[in-house]
């Protein structure tokens, strides 16, 4: 859940993005970044840490995130620093990224399936979808071997299950009606 703090300043640069037209470059860079992050544990406790100076979070930062990165991003890097609010980073980009999905119309959703679905396939699903919600669908592909089989989606509120397992599960309900 994404806090007030993390929306504060997810929308202010945000409307700076926005005046640049950089929404969606900004976007891959905070991404960019948030990965970086939760990837490295060294650099994740360095920013994080009470004990490590907010000058030298900030020489962390300018040598990790220095080239490729637009100086809105760095800047925004630097004031969480200044402010003590790293720890709302990932919050940032997640609230970030629904201004920008819902500028732009997106759907983000998951299929479940219990084996991986190649890019391929879910591009297929996801211009299947889009058609449908009358939007772009953006989906992740999460694995649950239990399902057995087919595919389960989740866009927003809705859920289209298409799994063996639930048709299984019907299955058997009907039987237990039917021998009962």
């Amino acid at each position: 859940m994404v806090g007030q703090v993390a929306n504060r300043y997810a929308e202010a640069i945000f409307e700076l993005a926005e005046e640049e037209n950089k929404a969606t470059e900004i976007f891959s860079e905070l991404e960019q970044i948030a990965k970086t992050i939760s990837e490295n544990a060294n650099l994740y406790d360095a920013l994080r840490s009470p004990f490590v100076s907010r000058a030298d979070k900030k020489s962390i930062a300018d040598k990790v995130f220095y080239d490729g990165f637009s100086s809105y991003t760095k800047n925004l890097v630097k004031v969480l620093i200044d402010n003590g609010r790293t720890t709302e980073f990932a919050s940032i980009v997640d609230s970030f990224k629904n201004m920008l999905y819902d500028k732009e119309k997106v759907a983000e959703g998951i299929v479940i399936t219990a084996i991986p679905l190649s890019n391929e396939k879910i591009s297929e699903l996801e211009i299947k979808l889009s058609a449908r919600y009358n939007r772009s669908v953006k989906l992740v592909n999460k694995i649950d071997e239990s399902i057995l089989g087919g595919a389960l989606v989740r866009i927003g509120n809705e859920e289209m299950d298409g799994t063996v397992k639930s048709r299984l599960d019907d299955l058997r309900e009907q039987l237990s009606q039917v021998i009962s």
